[in-house]
């Protein structure tokens, strides 16, 4: 008798490990997979901005590198800061103001989700901090449009007033579940990873702001050759890695989905590049360095939108597609003459009207049968088309409009447009203090 209740007492700590693991499964519904997942996919969106840096800090000139380069990291530092304090709560909280945004007292600072896991199996922290290096990178391309001829603590403040009043809104319409555009027509606008809440948002405002703010002192007369296209390549090749994390990642899983979205992320990037070369080797008979990056960009920035609803065939038409609408639109910036530094609106905002819209004629043909399924009838891709077009639409109109009384503000406040000494010297120099490479003004 005494043995056996020795026996209890000792296996008794093992039974209450056990059923405290029962319990606590039964309370906290992780998925370690798809959490790790979602994880490393956080991860590799935040590397997409130190790419974005080395890209746009290779392609301007000396003079301009760090002051370049620098864009793109206050974002990560600005935003990083706003995004926890309010930007989440302002995308995904519940509607107010009759839907215009969000908010929930539970999201400020993230106080409210300390034990929270989602539906989806992962908790949410995971997924605030996955949404909020798209909320990171989106005004950090921007900056490409007016590269060189800004100043500092006025880019900083328009970023942070960008995030709040432009991208905030257009991410509530378009991702969260009560906004109106998720629930437009008869599954909602598609935008699988940003093609309107991030490219066409960023591109809009860089186009305005290019016009804004008015041309480089020189443009373009004199010559204002890249700086460093090897980093641009490197800055090229990151952003391609760290796009699965930007696509395959909006799965929220990791199942069937998340490896077609990283799938036809890769065949629209190399279709981009590829239809790139072959433009420029029939134009000018040689391929360039700085048009492979572009066409690369091209179709990533076209895929994003339709990541979830093509298929590989579809992600090659995408990337050929925004390769020679993104290259017809640079071309046209060189006639018209207004001075988008690094074609921010040419790459980021025309590829992201292409895959918006071109998506359509691509849908997998399941999507298609549900969507009529929703609808108890049928449900066309014209159909689909309108609905595509509203939120084009929608958020071209709100993010110019928006962008331009921003700029408008700051710039009669504290400034944007960098004084003629200013630009001279550079911005390493005038704006930080500093030299890219420990020379003077090479360029």
């Amino acid at each position: 008798m005494r043995k056996k209740v020795l026996t209890a007492l000792l296996l008794l700590p093992a039974a209450l490990l056990f059923q405290s693991s029962a319990w606590a499964a039964d309370a906290i519904a992780t998925d370690s997979g798809t959490t790790s997942w979602m994880l490393t996919s956080t991860a590799l969106v935040l590397l997409m901005v130190p790419g974005l840096a080395m890209f746009y800090g290779g392609l301007v000139r000396t003079k301009n590198v760090i002051g370049t380069m620098m864009h793109s990291f206050a974002a990560m530092v600005i935003i990083g800061v706003l995004w926890p304090l309010v930007g989440y709560s302002l995308s995904f909280g519940p509607g107010i103001l009759g839907g215009f945004v969000g908010w929930n007292d539970n999201y400020f600072m993230l106080q409210g989700i300390d034990e929270t896991i989602m539906p989806t199996h992962i908790p949410e922290y995971v997924f605030a901090m996955f949404q909020g290096k798209f909320a990171i990178i989106t005004p950090a391309l921007i900056a490409g449009a007016f590269a060189e001829r800004v100043n500092f603590k006025g880019y900083a403040v328009f970023i942070a007033l960008w995030c709040i009043l432009v991208y905030s809104p257009i991410c509530h319409w378009v991702w969260a579940s009560d906004g109106f555009l998720f629930n437009l027509g008869a599954a909602g606008a598609i935008d699988f990873a940003g093609g309107t809440v991030v490219h066409i948002s960023s591109g809009v405002t860089a186009l305005v702001a290019a016009l804004y703010l008015g041309k480089r002192r020189g443009y373009p007369k004199n010559v204002m050759h890249p700086n460093n296209l090897v980093m641009t390549l490197i800055g090229a090749g990151l952003l391609w890695v760290g796009w699965f994390g930007f696509n395959a990642g909006s799965a929220i899983a990791s199942d069937l989905a998340t490896a077609r979205a990283l799938t036809v992320t890769q065949v629209a990037a190399a279709a981009g590049a590829f239809t790139w070369m072959v433009i420029e080797m029939f134009q000018h008979g040689k391929a360039t360095s700085l048009g492979v990056a572009s066409g690369i960009l091209a179709g990533l920035v076209a895929i994003t939108p339709a990541a979830g609803v093509v298929q590989p065939s579809g992600a090659f038409a995408l990337g050929a597609l925004a390769a020679i609408f993104c290259y017809s639109a640079i071309l046209l910036k060189s006639k018209l003459g207004y001075d988008d530094s690094l074609d921010a609106f040419g790459v980021h905002g025309v590829g992201g009207i292409v895959g918006a819209l071109a998506l359509v004629f691509f849908i997998r043909p399941a999507w298609m049968e549900a969507a009529a399924e929703k609808v108890g009838g049928s449900w066309t891709i014209w159909q689909q088309l309108g609905v595509q077009a509203t939120a084009v639409g929608v958020t071209i109109v709100y993010a110019a409009v928006v962008s331009f009384i921003l700029l408008f503000i700051v710039e009669k406040t504290i400034g944007l447009r960098i004084s003629e000494d200013d630009e001279m010297s550079g911005l390493d120099h005038s704006m930080h203090g500093e030299h890219g490479y420990g020379l003077i003004n090479l360029n």
